[in-house]
């Protein structure tokens, strides 16, 4: 059971409160509800929930909070919640981790270019210690904390953030005299255990090597109550998903999509005649390297959008086959066979000049089976940027590559789209929120509230739920070996 959850964004708030009903209502019933099947479809606005069942609704809302760390009205509603939790489970785990954006590289470069900034000033240097805070009133048998790579390295008061973070971790105590022992997560062969470290990157976790279709490298701290630690050594590894798992397995089985256009006339033949004629373009286009399977591949494509081929901007469609995924763990956890459609697999728009560069990439990326640099961009495709040329956006423009794990889905997913282009050349556009959503490992019955930036973003800001299962299996597996008190 989840006691209690806190979410600061009022979208991601609002998709949190729906998960716990939909787990809830699921436990009790053995379904999904009816009014959420026709929701996810598209079928129906959404719904007033409370009225699919009255009281897994009010546990739902009881069970999500919308707070802000750190203030004094989440400080009495978290505290509230802990009692209420402690009287009716006997052990509990607490997991999550403070906000990023302070420790981050993007978030830090961001922070060195506003004028007069103090890092010693940014109350978000420090929010690891409101969980500490939290930590030490709960008093969990166990407790997984997790953060960007740059906590390792980020400093404030000339002292590294992740020294700070150790030793308040490690002073840690209980009322019953526990302190609390930290190990980090690692893959062995095809197995996962929990492990005494040796340095501060062990804690780094690299989400490939644990079957997940992307290259996400987090730094995740497990915590363990001395009473229970010793069952992390005594226990038997558990298995880990196999891998690697490439962007193509998991979002090469749904529907294609053509992107829409974001200046001018937006249609399947306006878009068609854009991209046929880039192709036509760079076809002719000497000294790129591969000449003739570069040409070969543009006149594929311009006679492709010039024969009338036409994709929709948007589909529904469940793929053929859907929920039939046998033994291959990840795609029956994707897919559920009671769906009736594909949710939020809709395109955005992209200018035609974009356009034309993204059909470069992708047709790059097919071939030679790397994101070109843009020093190797076609003069007809160099915008006029000052810094284009400079080296510090070499990667302005980037192709997820079919054959390998996607680079990391960040939340910039939600700016423009440059960074996560489909491999596919001839759907010429960036991910969807579905597709970033399943190289991310969300299941498809799970749907992101809030318009479609905000849904981007809420995918780009999580862990990947299929890392997270595989952990909660390590954890169980440790805790119920634990001596009972």
């Amino acid at each position: 059971r989840t006691g209690s959850s806190v979410e600061r964004e009022a979208s991601a708030h609002r998709t949190l409160t729906l998960r716990a009903f939909i787990r809830e209502y699921r436990d009790r019933h053995g379904c999904l509800p009816a009014p959420f099947i026709d929701f996810h479809a598209g079928r129906s606005t959404e719904p007033d929930w409370s009225q699919a069942d009255p009281s897994v609704w009010k546990l739902a809302t009881q069970e999500a909070r919308c707070l802000e760390l750190g203030n004094a009205d989440a400080t009495s509603q978290i505290d509230a919640a802990i009692d209420r939790i402690r009287g009716k489970y006997d052990d509990m785990i607490l997991i999550g981790g403070p906000p990023c954006q302070a420790y981050s590289l993007v978030g830090r470069a961001r922070s060195r270019g506003k004028r007069d900034y103090v890092p010693e000033e940014d109350h978000r240097h420090y929010l690891f210690r409101e969980y500490i805070r939290v930590l030490r009133k709960l008093q969990p048998a166990a407790f997984v904390m997790e953060n960007v790579k740059g906590m390792l390295s980020s400093t404030v008061e000339s002292r590294l953030v992740f020294e700070m973070l150790m030793e308040d971790l490690s002073s840690l105590g209980t009322t019953n005299g526990h302190l609390y022992e930290l190990r980090a997560i690692m893959v062995d062969g095809d197995q996962i255990a929990l492990r005494d470290i040796t340095h501060p990157a062990d804690f780094v976790v690299r989400a490939e090597r644990f079957g997940i279709p992307q290259r996400r490298h987090r730094v995740i701290i497990v915590g363990l109550r001395s009473d229970v630690a010793s069952a992390a050594d005594a226990v038997a590894t558990v298995p880990v998903a196999p891998g690697p798992r490439s962007v193509e397995e998991v979002i090469g089985t749904l529907p294609m999509l053509r992107s829409g256009i974001s200046k001018g006339q937006d249609s399947q033949d306006a878009w068609a005649d854009i991209v046929g004629q880039a192709a036509l373009q760079l076809g002719s286009v000497t000294g790129i390297g591969d000449a003739s399977k570069f040409h070969k591949e543009y006149m594929r494509l311009f006679e492709r959008f010039s024969r009338g081929t036409r994709l929709p901007r948007s589909s529904h469609s469940l793929p053929q086959g859907y929920g039939t995924a046998g033994d291959d763990e990840l795609m029956a956890w994707l897919e559920n066979p009671k769906l009736t459609a594909i949710a939020q697999h809709e395109t955005r728009g992209h200018m035609a000049a974009d356009l034309a560069r993204y059909l470069f990439v992708s047709v790059h990326g097919k071939i030679r089976r790397t994101s070109p640099k843009t020093f190797e961009f076609p003069e007809m495709l160099r915008p006029q940027h000052r810094n284009w040329d400079s080296g510090d956006f070499a990667d302005r423009f980037r192709v997820q590559l079919a054959s390998e794990p996607s680079t990391t889905i960040t939340s910039h997913i939600s700016k423009d789209g440059h960074y996560f282009i489909h491999y596919d050349p001839a759907q010429c556009r960036a991910l969807t929120v579905r597709e970033a959503a399943r190289l991310q490992t969300f299941p498809d019955e799970y749907l992101f509230l809030g318009n479609r930036t905000q849904q981007y973003v809420q995918v780009g800001n999580a862990v990947p739920p299929f890392l997270a299962r595989q952990i909660a299996r390590l954890l169980f597996s440790t805790l119920r070996a634990a001596p009972r008190n």
